[in-house]
């Protein structure tokens, strides 16, 4: 993969991580700031439901925070856009549309279909 390249996605996935992570920190002190006291139970019932989606949210970003992680740990020992199953290179268009893959689109195409199969 070319220099060039490579800085285009250290930076995307750069940029990312921090606003993943500046999310983080404010649902954090959203869920600690609120104190509200609900008489009504189907209030307090769509507080909770709303918050559990959004730690739903949060526990998703927080996978894909270290997905990132490790996509720009790939960057810096030389191994990004390299698929893991095949050692092939990934395609640009592919790595654009998801960074943080580890696999070309015929592997994943590959698991995919053995997942279905296995009814996984």
């Amino acid at each position: 993969m070319k220099k060039k390249d490579l800085e285009f996605f250290k930076e995307l996935l750069t940029q990312r991580l921090e606003d993943l992570l500046h999310q983080a920190d404010d649902t954090v002190s959203g869920m600690t700031d609120q104190k509200e006291n609900f008489p009504d139970p189907t209030d307090r019932a769509s507080h909770e439901s709303n918050r559990n989606f959004m730690l739903r949210i949060r526990d998703r970003e927080h996978k894909l925070i270290k997905k990132i992680r490790n996509a720009l740990e790939r960057i810096e020992n030389g191994t990004f856009g390299i698929c893991e199953q095949c050692e092939e290179e990934i395609s640009i268009e592919r790595l654009k549309a998801r960074p943080v893959t580890t696999q070309c689109i015929d592997c994943k195409s590959k698991e995919e279909a053995l997942e279905k199969a296995l009814g996984l």
